[in-house]
């Protein structure tokens, strides 16, 4: 049989369309061509007959068409911006026709651009007539479309009767997408593809027909039925967050989220498949749905998914987990220069879900409304942080700001406590954010801070403020994970050391905002309060690790500001740069999905 025998006419009442046979019994069009459904009767007829002896062609009627119902709906709401514009038919019998075969997702895009023809059935052509076009590009379009455009000026427009037509390469004559809008005015020659890796979240077992780099479809096949097995939610049992799932499958420093929201423990399985390179991230998806499944052998099953460590696919490296902690979910106040004089800058706070980032507010403003903006915009982020999320709030300060007092900040208008008591707070350098060398180095530091048992501390005493500040940054380079400062940064002397241990890319730094100037030559002055304050940092920091640090701050803030001792608590003024960038990335696109 020719490639052309398994395109379809849809007529739904006074509605035609087109669609395509994906099994022997199962046709794939848009949710918008069988709006009808429900009240009028659903007939799909095969451009060359459904069998031998049917006939080399469509009627103009729909004599021999064959009836149909709407066994599953991807949820279209009836807008054409609405997302599921994907119905699936069950015809009432088997067909004897070969089904469409499914290219892989990329092959759809190129350079040069990829042909793709449409069989449509517009006004005149009962039998059909074929559209030529291209993608624009493969970016998707809220998460759902690709745009298409004309391959030529001239030619057949994808008009009304081309919704649900399947598009396929020329040459190959493989599935890449579908029709799902066409223009209402044959002047306009662009329209939208569903692709078939989307049309994929809303029939499961269309993921077994599309090819992925790594999974057959054998795999494909038993993941579905076991995420089908583990059925719906229920009251009987924990809540199971798709979404807790992805980011518990891909690490803290995997792929972000997509924008849209999954909307079913399906979906977020096959963007595992389809979308993440790291394969490992399926067995770890299987692994953690079975904490949440009652069956005992499909809890069994999920539990023995193979895992692929030596998979050639795998880009995205993961931090090592520490058995106490969980990843943090930072929320983001940068603070930055306007360009609109010295005394304006750009607010802007946001907060990571794994490492999306959902800006909650940007504004420029005066300095003398920077804090009230930020502290209310913080209180706004919590909103996006799930129950059980491990807050941090990380400022990003220019260089002469990072002495600011932020963790004193009063929190609320309602709340005298300072910001730096409710929950854990750091500070980080814009300068070196920005930086991509820097960058680069902080993330070597960390992974080798990962694999080391203790972190070294490197004191900056008094004593200390005379050396050269290259050499300083070189040796820093070298040897240290860990700076700290006996007096604060806009001290006689500190200053060039401090800008350069933030060249030496060192992840943690500390000193004290008020207290010891740096007048004293010798850190063993017995008045020296920037020794006293090293000694007590030096005693604190012992055994802990650099990645924990931020809560470990945090309680000792705590212990500061509660005090009643008539003297004020060495930590009372204790500042913290802290600065890991895979908990900070910024938002970047992912495979087929740079929307996210």
């Amino acid at each position: 049989m020719s490639s052309a025998s398994w395109h379809a006419r849809i007529s739904c009442g006074r509605e035609i369309g087109a669609g395509f046979l994906v099994t022997e019994r199962h046709v794939l069009t848009c949710a918008h061509v069988v709006a009808r459904s429900g009240t009028d009767e659903v007939r799909v007829a095969f451009a060359q007959g459904d069998g031998p002896g049917r006939g080399a062609g469509l009627a103009r009627t729909d004599d021999g068409a064959i009836p149909a119902k709407v066994v599953v709906h991807g949820g279209w709401d009836g807008h054409d911006t609405d997302p599921g514009d994907v119905a699936v038919l069950e015809l009432d019998r088997p067909v004897a026709l070969r089904p469409a075969q499914f290219a892989a997702p990329a092959d759809a895009y190129g350079d040069p651009p990829r042909r793709l023809l449409a069989y449509g059935f517009p006004k005149r052509f009962d039998e059909g007539t074929l559209a030529e076009y291209r993608a624009t590009a493969d970016q998707l379009i809220a998460d759902e479309w690709v745009q298409l455009e004309a391959w030529a000026p001239h030619g057949q427009p994808l008009v009304s009767g081309f919704s649900g037509a399947a598009l396929t390469l020329a040459g190959t004559g493989r599935v890449v997408g579908m029709v799902s809008a066409a223009a209402r005015d044959p002047g306009i020659r662009n329209g939208r593809m569903l692709p078939a890796h989307v049309m994929a979240r809303y029939w499961p077992r269309l993921g077994e027909l599309i090819p992925t780099p790594v999974y057959g479809r054998a795999e494909k096949e038993r993941l579905r039925e076991l995420v089908a097995r583990r059925g719906p939610e229920s009251d009987g049992r924990p809540e199971c967050s798709p979404e807790r799932l992805y980011r518990d499958a891909v690490g803290p420093f995997g792929p972000p989220l997509p924008v849209r929201r999954f909307g079913s423990l399906w979906d977020a399985a096959w963007y595992l498949l389809s979308e993440v390179p790291d394969t490992d991230a399926v067995a770890r998806f299987a692994a953690r749905l079975a904490d949440f499944t009652e069956d005992a052998p499909t809890r069994g099953a999920l539990r023995a998914w193979p895992s692929r460590p030596h998979d050639r696919h795998r880009q995205v490296p993961q931090r090592r987990p520490d058995a106490a902690s969980q990843p943090w979910s930072p929320i983001l106040v940068e603070i930055a220069p306007s360009g609109s004089g010295d005394h304006h800058f750009l607010v802007e706070v946001s907060a990571y879900n794994g490492t999306h980032r959902r800006v909650v507010g940007s504004r420029a403003l005066p300095a003398d409304r920077v804090r009230g903006y930020a502290l209310e915009r913080i209180d706004e982020a919590y909103h996006e942080l799930e129950p059980g999320a491990r807050e941090l709030i990380a400022f990003v300060l220019p260089r002469r700001w990072l002495n600011t007092d932020v963790a004193h900040w009063q929190r609320s208008a309602d709340d005298d406590s300072p910001l730096g008591a409710f929950a854990p707070l750091v500070v980080m350098d814009l300068e070196r954010r920005r930086s991509g060398g820097l960058q680069h180095k902080l993330l070597q530091k960390w992974q080798r801070l990962d694999d080391q048992p203790t972190a070294r501390l490197h004191r900056i005493g008094c004593g200390a403020l005379g050396q050269d500040p290259v050499r300083l940054t070189i040796g820093l380079r070298r040897g240290a994970d860990m700076v700290g400062f006996g007096s604060p940064p806009r001290a006689s002397g500190t200053r060039r050391l401090f800008q350069a241990s933030l060249n030496a890319a060192v992840p943690v730094m500390f000193w004290p905002r008020t207290g010891c100037r740096g007048e004293h030559r010798g850190e063993g002055h017995e008045d020296c309060a920037g020794a006293a304050f090293l000694d007590r940092l030096a005693e604190h920091l012992a055994g802990l690790a650099p990645a924990e640090l931020p809560s470990h701050i945090h309680e000792l803030r705590e212990a500061a500001y509660a005090s009643d001792s008539p003297e004020p608590h060495w930590a009372y003024d204790l500042a913290l740069l802290w600065e890991d960038p895979r908990c900070l990335s910024d938002p970047v696109g992912y495979l087929h999905s740079p929307v996210g």
